[in-house]
């Protein structure tokens, strides 16, 4: 106690009078967007917040928050004068003030009217902005005077015969009043509904208010009497309830009468009861009261006690004719039935906004922690309600965030972004478009420069500061470093980096396919036709495959062997007669060939045998590609040399090859023949890394549980030949393993 009053010396209540006095005193003639007078808009929304019940720091920080574009240093000014709690207020109401240049109308319009899209789009979108409303909220008063000010505000247009902004009355029919139903603030709500209604479509307002053929007044004095006569007869029969009972609002009328598509005529409940009891016994007692005191309308009569409706939702509902000949609705329930209707998932605002509910083209269902958040508050302020005086902690107790998991900032514009927790400017530079993603260098937020892996924060504004041409970074898709939350930032980064590898690997790939055509001497084949053969869809395919060392050149050398004849084209003697003296033509010899009476002649080991040390081996004239050195016992220079035997020229290994201290490696075909098994492919290539035996080239095909595998392997003799064909051999299922012939 001793503490809680020395609390209270330090930290006295603000006076709300001092407060309307000082901003008459700051503000004097000026005033709001709207015309009216500043002072005037503080002290009427400072008086609805009054009637709400509210501690004095939030009605003292709903007369000064229009005051502060007329201060130089407002935090400092409203801290000192008015205390820390009153300035936190302040603020987060002007960040709530920013949401005011949203157009609902203007980002709908871009969709036809009544189509199934536009509703839908409209139904998320309205949703959206009802959550961020709470979200950029840390102390449910903040919201409260948000809703004051723009009841304020309609009143003020109301009263004077002008009209507002277009977008006020739609963004007030379909975020602020239903956020106040929400919330339990009936009072609010239905004259928000209906100062907007005025606005937004008056025609059909006067309409209505034409068919109510009584005034407001007349209509509350009957309720009232009819009120007294029930809590009569109630209190005759001993029953303790609560009676309660208002005529419905216009909006409400207007909504009903379109949702169910009903004349005014047609309508029973446009004045109504609520009666609410101890138990179950007593509800059906009421009901025959009720029954006994009016005539009760056929088929009108609802048992949602015996038969509850699918969300648990309870009562009994009827419909009678009263004393004037009018009907009217009366609903009876239990305390539990209503509270579990008020907090619970069968809330009012709830099975009238749930989409698909009979008569309501209501909005998007909350999710169960969100709704269980909105009970909460509800709970708290009717507590609010019923106590006497400020309690100790309630401003604890009310700062809570609805933020569904998720934050929400706002771009330059005061466009609002919804983002996961722990979202970084790069997250929302993401969102807002993919080539801003990329182009991100820095961000600023609230007007300063923080680190791109900074977590934001509700209600931040966040400005990207982007280069013209630029590319992500690939430390972004590293978790630890934090610069991305969000899964969709993560894939956009990802498939920014997968097409920059394509095109690096395509071009690469496009590199060696060119080099292998000019080595085979196919620079005219037709590429397209290539790819074709070998499988491929495009040549960009073949080309990111043979980049990624998933399809081998040898298929590709293969395949253009494929398309010429079996045996080189052979050139007439007196041109080989010419290059072979050496006129100016520059040839070089092969390492570790000896060619018998030549001395630049271009040579290469034929691919079809793979020549290697000590393999007898003989020289054959090719055209344009100088001498072939083949293997004597190769089938298809023996061919060759049957047909022109004048090509052959004598050729042997040098003898620094053949006594083993040449530094050259030699390609050579090897091939195996196995069961196939799991781990196969794996123990062969152990034997080529023991025995230091680069493969250079694999080929492998599996016929009724058999493997037949061709690997190219680079040795320098044929002793490594031999000794690896012998391992070969020993691996667990091998058939046979051997040099191709």
């Amino acid at each position: 106690m001793i503490e809680s009053d020395v609390l209270n010396q330090t930290n006295p209540e603000p006076s709300v009078d001092d407060a309307l006095a000082f901003v008459r005193e700051h503000a004097k003639d000026a005033c709001v967007s709207t015309g009216e007078l500043l002072s005037d808009h503080g002290a009427g929304t400072a008086r609805i917040m009054q009637t709400l019940n509210v501690d004095a720091h939030a009605i003292v920080a709903a007369a000064l928050f229009v005051l502060v574009p007329h201060l130089d240093d407002p935090d400092k000014v409203i801290a000192e004068r008015f205390g820390p709690e009153v300035q936190r207020l302040v603020g987060d109401v002007r960040k709530l003030l920013r949401l005011g240049t949203l157009s609902l109308r203007g980002t709908l319009s871009d969709l036809p009217d009544n189509s199934r899209d536009a509703q839908a789009v409209q139904r998320a979108q309205v949703e959206a902005l009802r959550k961020m409303l709470l979200a950029f909220a840390q102390d449910i008063r903040v919201v409260l005077i948000r809703l004051a000010s723009r009841l304020q505000t309609l009143r003020y247009h109301a009263a004077h015969k002008t009209a507002p902004s277009p977008d006020v009355p739609l963004e007030t029919l379909e975020i602020y009043a239903p956020l106040a139903n929400r919330l339990g603030i009936w009072q609010l709500k239905w004259k928000l509904e209906d100062l907007s209604f005025r606005f937004e479509d008056p025609v059909t307002y006067k309409r209505i208010a034409k068919l109510l053929d009584e005034k407001r007044i007349e209509r509350e004095s009957y309720v009232t009497s009819a009120n007294a006569q029930l809590q009569t007869e109630l209190d005759t029969a001993h029953i303790k309830a609560e009676v309660s009972g208002r005529p419905k609002h216009i909006y409400s009328i207007w909504k009903k009468m379109r949702g169910k598509h009903l004349d005014f005529a047609q309508l029973n409940d446009v004045r109504a009861f609520r009666v609410i009891v101890g138990d179950i016994k007593d509800c059906y007692t009421v009901l025959g009261i009720v029954h006994n005191l009016w005539q009760p309308v056929p088929r009108e009569f609802d048992d949602y006690i015996s038969r509850p409706k699918p969300n648990g939702y309870k009562l009994l509902h009827t419909v009678v004719i009263g004393d004037d000949g009018r009907a009217f609705e009366v609903q009876i329930r239990t305390h539990e039935m209503h509270q579990f209707a008020e907090y619970g998932v069968a809330a009012h605002w709830r099975y009238k906004e749930a989409a698909g509910a009979p008569g309501y083209a209501g909005a998007v269902t909350a999710s169960e922690k969100y709704d269980e958040k909105i009970a909460w508050l509800r709970q708290l302020l009717a507590w609010k309600d019923d106590v006497e005086g400020e309690q100790p902690g309630w401003q604890h107790l009310c700062d809570v965030t609805l933020d569904d998991d998720h934050i929400h900032v706002l771009t330059p514009q005061a466009r609002v972004i919804a983002l996961p927790q722990g979202s970084t400017a790069v997250d929302f530079a993401y969102h807002v478009h993919s080539e801003l993603g990329h182009r991100c260098r820095g961000a600023r937020v609230d007007g300063a420069m923080v680190p791109l892996n900074t977590p934001l924060q509700n209600g931040q504004t966040v400005e990207i500061v982007a280069v013209k041409g630029g590319s992500p970074s690939r430390d972004w898709l590293n978790p630890q470093l934090g610069y991305m939350q969000s899964p969709r930032a993560r894939q956009k980064v990802r498939a920014y980096f997968n097409t920059v590898d394509a095109a690096e690997n395509i071009a690469a790939g496009r590199t060696i396919v060119e080099k292998t055509l000019q080595r085979e001497g196919k620079t005219s084949v037709n590429l397209d036709q290539l790819a074709t053969k070998l499988g491929f869809k495009a040549t960009e395919d073949l080309y990111e495959a043979v980049a990624k060392q998933e399809f081998s050149l040898r298929n590709i050398e293969q395949a253009l062997s494929d398309t010429r004849p079996p045996e080189p084209e052979l050139e007439a003697l007196e041109q080989f007669e010419k290059r072979s003296s050496g006129q100016s033509v520059a040839y070089g010899a092969l390492a570790g060939v000896l060619v018998v009476g030549v001395d630049a002649l271009l040579t290469q080991l034929a691919r079809c045998c793979r020549p290697a040390p000590p393999d007898h081996i003989v020289g054959f004239v090719t055209r344009g590609k100088g001498m072939s050195i083949h293997r004597t016992d190769c089938a298809t220079f023996k061919r060759m040399a049957q047909r022109s035997p004048e090509r052959m020229l004598h050729t042997t290994w040098s003898a620094e090859v053949m006594n083993g201290r040449g530094s050259s490696v030699y390609p050579v075909d090897l091939t195996v023949e196995s069961a196939d098994r799991q781990g196969l492919l794996r123990d062969i290539s152990e034997v080529f890394v023991r025995e230091k035996m680069n493969v250079i080239g694999v080929k492998s095909q599996s016929r009724r549980n058999i493997a037949y595998m061709q690997f190219t392997v680079e040795v320098s003799s044929a002793v490594q030949i031999q000794r690896a064909c012998l391992l070969l051999g020993e691996i667990q299922g091998v058939i046979r393993a051997s040099r191709r012939a």
